[in-house]
């Protein structure tokens, strides 16, 4: 870790500036609005020109703001910078063009951060391939557990310019960032930062895991307080130690074991804190029990002290950790407990969209039948299915890439009985969920957790979740 001072760049004067909006949707209509409202000369540019994009362009063009649909290649004459949406890839001709003329390229996230005012609300920011979501919710609970005036914003909940620039006054705000964002995102300055985790995801965005990891470890950049990492996962700690801070900002680690000095940990089923406590050295301080954290799952424990220490490293009470836990209900689709019928449970967590994610979620059941399957997404599976095989008592298969999964089963867990339904209707689930409740045995778990994207057989993980909350309830009507 260097350090250095960070200070806060200077308002911007926008009027008359000829700003380029990429991307129409949830942060490019945003942008471009905040931005005309400021005096700026802006025209949005868009791939598509389908009629839910020009539905949009004339709701822009009715303010005075330009939009070109159909050309998101072509650099506008006199534009003076380019704000992105989050998704668009760093190699688009825009950019490159952008580049050769020295501008500068912002995401939604740096605008919001060039922005906020001289008293802006401190953030307390959260990365990871898995587990972000929750994390900042977590946060935000324990934030409010402490009085604090909070949200739960950014990659989720209320949009970072809304909470930037709205009339709500925040004492300060739990964020979520995504590795896009985080790449467009280059003076960002966070008051304390969260690294949860790094596994391959995206990497057809980013073009390497070098590339991917550096965007995620962007984060850690002119901390104050301090450096959040995963003692499990070296190379989050790897991204501390290459990052600028400022003076006297600390690394903080957790761990699923017994902490040591400036981590946080469990012991005897108690989340301790060995970071923020007067000689941390000899001293512990007790945050909340296992029990408190829902569902109390490894890697969900895991969540909950790297938000503790994002709390922490705030000033919040243990008291208020111990709190905010309690009250804290994980959105659905990520280890939800539908039901449990014949003395089998029924694990809902279609969230586990890649193997990351999946191999965390099998981790917390001793003998599973296993849902799996979708899109790959360009996924392996022989190291999750080689580190799991010893929890599956079967697995079912669905969805466009399961042959990757049942070929990887083949080398690694040939012992383990597998249903192959060839099929990819949505009605594919409620055969998978009956498939799977006579493999079961009282005592055991069958969870969905597809290491696979879902859009081969539904709309999004939500509806795949739907279907097999539905197809639990049929079987055990």
């Amino acid at each position: 870790m260097g350090s250095r001072k960070v200070t806060s760049s200077e308002p911007l004067d926008w009027q008359g500036k000829h700003v380029t909006v990429a991307g129409l949707g949830v942060s490019g209509i945003p942008a471009a609005k905040v931005l005309h409202a400021r005096g700026a000369h802006v025209t949005v540019v868009n791939d598509g020109d389908d009629a839910r994009a020009r539905e949009q362009a004339a709701e822009l063009e009715a303010l005075g703001i330009t939009v070109r649909l159909g050309d998101g290649a072509t650099l506008p004459e006199g534009t003076e910078l380019v704000v992105t949406a989050p998704g668009w890839k760093p190699d688009k001709p825009l950019f490159a063009a952008a580049r050769e003329a020295g501008l500068e390229i912002w995401g939604d996230v740096e605008l919001a951060w060039r922005l906020r005012g001289p008293d802006a609300a401190p953030w307390l920011a959260i990365t990871g391939t898995n587990g972000k979501t929750t994390t900042t919710q977590m946060l935000a609970s324990i934030l409010k557990a402490a009085g604090l005036r909070t949200a739960a914003v950014g990659n989720i909940g209320v949009s970072l310019l809304d909470a930037v620039l709205g009339d709500e006054q925040y004492d300060v705000l739990a964020v979520e960032l995504s590795s896009y964002q985080l790449h467009w995102a280059p003076s960002l300055r966070a008051h304390s930062a969260a690294v949860l985790n790094l596994a391959p995801d995206h990497l057809d965005w980013h073009g390497s895991m070098e590339a991917y990891a550096a965007d995620k470890g962007r984060i850690y950049e002119g901390n104050r307080v301090a450096c959040v990492y995963n003692v499990a996962d070296k190379a989050t700690e790897d991204l501390v130690r290459e990052a600028d801070v400022e003076e006297g900002c600390r690394a903080v680690g957790f761990t699923l074991g017994t902490p040591g000095p400036s981590q946080l940990g469990v012991v005897e089923g108690i989340l301790v804190d060995r970071a923020f406590v007067e000689d941390r050295h000899k001293n512990a301080q007790e945050l909340a029990e296992i029990s408190d954290v829902h569902p109390p799952a490894p890697h969900n424990i895991a969540n909950a002290l790297a938000a503790a220490a994002l709390a922490r490293a705030f000033g919040v009470p243990a008291r208020a950790v111990r709190d905010g836990l309690r009250d804290f209900t994980p959105d659905a689709h990520r280890i939800a407990h539908v039901a449990d019928v014949d003395a089998v449970a029924y694990i809902d967590d279609s969230k586990a969209t890649n193997t990351h994610a999946a191999e965390a979620s099998l981790a917390a059941y001793e003998s599973i039948v296993w849902i799996a399957g979708g899109l790959a997404k360009g996924a392996t599976f022989d190291e999750l299915v080689a580190k799991s095989a010893k929890r599956l008592r079967g697995v079912v298969l669905i969805g466009q890439d399961r042959a990757l999964i049942r070929e990887a089963l083949a080398r690694h867990a040939p012992e383990v009985p597998v249903v192959d339904l060839d099929r990819t209707d949505t009605g594919a689930m409620l055969a998978a969920v009956q498939e799977a409740s006579r493999l079961a045995v009282a005592g055991d778990t069958v969870l969905l957790a597809p290491a696979c994207a879902s859009m081969d057989m539904f709309a999004n993980y939500n509806q795949r979740g739907d279907a097999f909350a539905e197809a639990v309830r049929e079987l055990g009507s």
